[in-house]
């Protein structure tokens, strides 16, 4: 293997759940199904509504072609709308917990698009402290952790400027209270504003947009973590047409509650007009609509370190340490912020799942955090822990060595010099082609796409690159002289020019 090779035990983890997703999806075929929405209004009245097609005959309907549709299109399109029920109930929806790193991590790359390497380094700086007029100031608590716990002064604190703030109503009569996870090492808070009183727009203007965007995440979702529930009145209502059953559905905030801070996660209103039961409703069309199945979503920064904290694996220190490392060994590349393998990653993985099974086996992984925190709590004895693993692991790393095939993938290119077959290797800025032959022979070539480059009269080809992020884009191989960039390799249609932004 090259030197720039590695295989954490962790970070082998979380290539797998990256490359079995892949594997899923391109194993996936996508199922054809049909919905039929009615477009409905109150007889007299402009204001619609809308409802979709749940049953026929008292059975869910499920519609798979267009000629299935239609049929039931033109059926209900001669029936009369009447209502058949209307419920109505009270929901409450209490505000989530603090921060921890994981959740911090999810949210940023999910509000903010920052990457969770970003996202710590954003988080450090308003750690370590931030020139506010004449003086350095820390604006959160230790940002490594997975406790929910929070100081008692900073709750009598959250809850006097809650009060002030916004009101008494806003504030429950209780602390709220959030539950850790069993293996949640206890040393550090939640991650908070040190001091609720300090908004984000009263030190916008000493932040960077980065931090100030970062800042404000942090600030919002602990105040608003401390604050009553907010309370919304969802109504049902049932529809009869013929043998057809449609439903509609509606909600109305009744009080803000938590969401007065609006941190982009609040429930969208829907209301429905005044309906009672068996009033008959206007049909204004039916909306047939196409739909396919889609196959599981490539894991980003947020839902794979979302999965990692799961299935206990890692820490809160080491998540985005992890992605960074898979991405910089260009086992993984991102696209449009999603990991997308390699063939450096899938051969990888393949090689470590044949010879390394054990290390690649995610509850075995998980054991080992477990045992790991009880040598820290000194309920088990370190070296016994150690024996128990190196030894069967010396074994595997042993018939490995002598049997484990070289991570190679060959192009169907020869080395112009001596003859031999080119392979791909991969670099801190992409894929390139380098004899086989190697150090014998150190001819070595960029990886070109064999795709001209669009810019009229400049005569290069496009090279494929990586940026810093880890995203792929495509680069004139002319490069100073012509600086054409772009996201997507150019097809029939030259693209405009993009400017990199990853």
């Amino acid at each position: 293997m090259g030197s720039r090779l590695s295989a954490g035990r962790v970070q082998s983890v979380a290539l797998r759940f990256i490359v079995e997703r892949e594997q899923e999806i391109k194993a996936f075929k996508p199922q054809e199904y049909w919905q039929i929405e009615a477009e409905l209004k109150k007889p007299g009245r402009k204001e619609i509504f809308f409802a979709d097609l749940e049953k026929i005959d008292g059975i869910k309907i499920a519609l798979v072609n267009k000629e299935q549709t239609d049929s039931l299109v033109a059926e209900l399109q001669k029936e009369k709308f009447v209502i058949s029920d209307v419920q109505q109930k009270t929901v409450k929806r209490n505000p989530g917990p603090p921060f921890i790193t994981s959740s911090l991590q999810q949210a940023a790359f999910n509000q903010l698009g920052f990457t969770a390497t970003r996202t710590m380094i954003v988080a450090q700086q308003l750690y370590e402290g931030i020139e506010l007029g004449e003086e350095v100031v820390g604006l959160i608590t230790y940002m490594r952790t997975d406790s929910f716990n929070v100081a008692a002064s900073a709750i009598m604190e959250v809850r006097q400027f809650i009060t002030k703030k916004f009101g008494s109503d806003y504030l429950p009569a209780k602390p709220n209270v959030f539950r850790s996870r069993k293996s949640a090492q206890q040393a550090h808070e939640a991650i908070r504003p040190t001091k609720a009183s300090r908004t984000p727009e009263k030190i916008k203007q000493y932040l960077t947009e980065e931090q100030f965007k970062l800042y404000a995440l942090i600030w919002k979702k602990f105040i608003g973590s401390q604050m009553s529930p907010a309370i919304y009145l969802n109504t049902r209502v049932d529809i009869k047409a013929g043998r057809a059953n449609f439903v509609g559905t509606g909600t109305k905030l009744t009080f803000a509650g938590f969401t007065i801070l609006k941190d982009g996660d609040e429930e969208k209103e829907k209301e429905l007009p005044e309906l009672k039961v068996g009033e008959a409703l206007d049909l204004v069309k039916l909306l047939p609509s196409q739909h396919f199945t889609k196959p599981p979503p490539r894991y980003s920064d947020g839902t794979l370190v979302k999965v990692l904290e799961e299935k206990g694996i890692g820490r809160p220190s080491t998540y985005a340490p992890i992605i960074q490392t898979i991405v910089y060994r260009n086992y993984v590349f991102r696209d449009k912020g999603y990991f997308v393998p390699t063939e450096l990653g899938f051969l990888i993985c393949e090689l470590l799942m044949e010879y390394f099974a054990t290390i690649m086996d995610i509850e075995f992984t998980a054991k080992m955090e477990e045992e790991l925190d009880m040598v820290e709590e000194g309920k088990l004895e370190w070296h016994q822990l150690l024996n128990d693993f190196y030894g069967p692991f010396k074994k595997g790393l042993d018939f490995a060595q002598e049997n484990m095939k070289k991570a190679q993938v060959f192009s169907d290119r020869y080395c112009p010099k001596c003859g031999k077959r080119m392979v791909v290797k991969w670099g801190r800025h992409g894929r390139f082609l380098s004899c086989s032959g190697f150090p014998q022979c150190r001819f070595a070539e960029a990886f070109t796409t064999g795709v001209k480059c669009p810019q009229e009269g400049c005569g290069g080809e496009l090279l494929e690159r990586r940026s810093q992020r880890g995203g792929v884009f495509y680069g004139c191989s002319n490069y100073p002289n012509c600086k054409f960039m772009s996201r997507r390799l150019p097809t029939a249609e030259p693209p405009k020019k993009e400017e990199l932004t990853d």
